[in-house]
């Protein structure tokens, strides 16, 4: 059975790092989960960053993404949250008490520094950084994480994009050292 990681609303941000964290869910190398809060953040600060975007647009691609993965959503983390005591942010501790009702190792997070390793530890999790996360994921399997980018290339045709372009949107989405090896292994 693969780990089961939660991912935080700002890794679900910026579309092609979400492309690429949605389709890892979908490959079997972990057991990606959210919550339905954890979207409305992510939606919002979509929505807040690019008004361009309509609301339709923005609710149907939430909505792609609430049935990308089956079980994804957490439930019933709610009466854990107040029990959660360490965090700089308390506004984060949701996220904690989601990973700890699914059965969380790791979430999945940009902001590493407000999910501290003594806190999480408690529960027997730790927080990583999308970067790490792929890096790792491409150590486990680096032939499935190939075929995901290839994959994600194909799909995208307007316009179209290479594995190339995609590999360098993740370099700009915060993932530099994941690109690069990815890069080797795809030979571009």
């Amino acid at each position: 059975m693969p780990f089961i990681v939660v991912y935080d609303a700002c890794v679900l941000y910026p579309a092609p790092l979400r492309d690429l964290l949605v389709r890892l869910g979908l490959s079997g190398l972990c057991q990606a989960k959210w919550t339905r809060r954890i979207l409305d953040e992510c939606f919002h600060g979509i929505a807040r960053q690019r008004p361009d975007l309509k609301p339709q647009q923005l609710a149907r691609s939430r909505q792609r993404l609430e049935t990308a993965i089956l079980d994804v959503h957490v439930e019933g983390y709610e009466d854990l949250i107040e029990s959660i005591h360490g965090l700089p942010d308390v506004d984060d501790r949701h996220v904690v008490a989601a990973a700890i009702r699914c059965g969380a190792q790791v979430i999945v997070t940009s902001n590493l520094k407000d999910f501290p390793a003594p806190v999480l530890d408690r529960y027997g999790m730790e927080a990583q950084h999308p970067d790490d996360f792929v890096r790792n994921l491409i150590g486990l399997d680096e032939a499935t994480v190939v075929q995901i980018i290839r994959t994600q290339a194909a799909i995208l045709n307007a316009p179209p994009k290479t594995p190339a372009d995609i590999l360098e949107r993740l370099h700009d989405n915060g993932l530099p050292v994941s690109a690069a090896r990815l890069k080797q292994l795809l030979g571009v």
